[in-house]
């Protein structure tokens, strides 16, 4: 089984470079160098950024244009591994990562998607406070210690067959960074499921993201939610009358969180959810904008 590691990047040199140093040591696998393979994806940057000395070697593909999901297909297609690994660029793997990715659809036939563990770097509220650590919106996953079947993937840290993508086709270039903004591995996950394919949580494919405190912010919170919203609306079309409903039951969750003196977890949560139904709405009346 051949691993193909995708590792999209966008003017994170130092980030990149503490990523790329965790996965040098694995790139040999079980069965020689071409067991394993790293394709880097970079968008967005008038050329393509020097690497560190310390790089493994790699395929560095480059699109001066924004558009993550534009040039991530680019390296799928250019991909020969059984296996389409995809990283962000903001990761550090856990020394077994690619091994245990292995092991996961070895052992695991009936997935064609999987789903790694994420957890912060570092301790979130003591690097940026308690107050703010709500703000983070990390995506951090962590169902627990078992494999479970779980319907969908999260961007960071994801793998496919190669095969199920053959089958499902690639990412939807008008969502993710770079384009409409996110929402790009909802929509993949949405289209496997209809394909037939089942999707599970690889707990031991373990990756740590780093705590960045630049996304502690409210602001940047509630429009990146807001984003999501208009962006669901691209991938998966509502009718008005249900989200100016879903809007109305957001707000009066928000106005009660408020009236109660919710703490600040709950209050984010509540006022996310609302930011959410308002892009969809935004989506509704500007169809097809990000």
């Amino acid at each position: 089984m051949k691993l193909s590691v995708i590792i999209a990047t966008h003017a994170r040199p130092d980030a990149l470079a503490r990523l790329l140093n965790s996965l040098a040591p694995q790139l040999a696998g079980n069965r020689g160098q071409a067991a394993r393979e790293i394709l880097l994806a970079e968008n967005g940057t008038p050329a393509p950024s020097p690497l560190p000395a310390s790089a493994p070697p790699l395929e560095h593909l480059h699109d001066p244009r924004p558009g993550k999901c534009r040039i991530q297909n680019v390296a799928i297609r250019h991909a020969t591994g059984d296996i389409i690994v995809c990283l962000d660029d903001d990761l550090i793997t856990t020394p077994h990562y690619l091994e245990e990715v292995e092991r996961f659809f070895t052992e695991h036939p009936e997935f064609a998607a999987m789903k790694g563990r994420i957890l912060p770097a570092e301790d979130p509220a003591a690097k940026v406070g308690a107050a703010a650590a709500v703000w983070l919106d990390l995506p951090i996953v962590d169902h627990g210690e078992e494999v479970i079947e779980v319907r969908g993937v999260l961007g960071a840290n994801m793998a496919f067959r190669a095969a199920a993508l053959a089958r499902a086709g690639l990412f939807d270039e008008r969502l993710g960074p770079g384009a409409a903004g996110h929402e790009e591995e909802t929509e993949m996950s949405a289209r496997l499921r209809r394909a037939g394919f089942r999707i599970g949580y690889a707990p031991r494919a373990l990756v740590y993201h780093e705590v960045d405190p630049a996304r502690a912010d409210r602001a940047r919170f509630l429009r990146i939610a807001r984003e999501r919203g208009r962006c669901r609306m691209i991938h998966a079309p509502h009718g008005a009358l249900p989200l100016m409903a879903d809007n109305a039951m957001a707000a009066l969750r928000v106005w009660a969180a408020r009236l109660v003196g919710a703490g600040p977890q709950r209050l984010a949560r509540e006022e996310r959810r609302l930011a959410v139904a308002q892009g969809m709405l935004d989506g509704l009346r500007r169809p097809g904008r990000g």
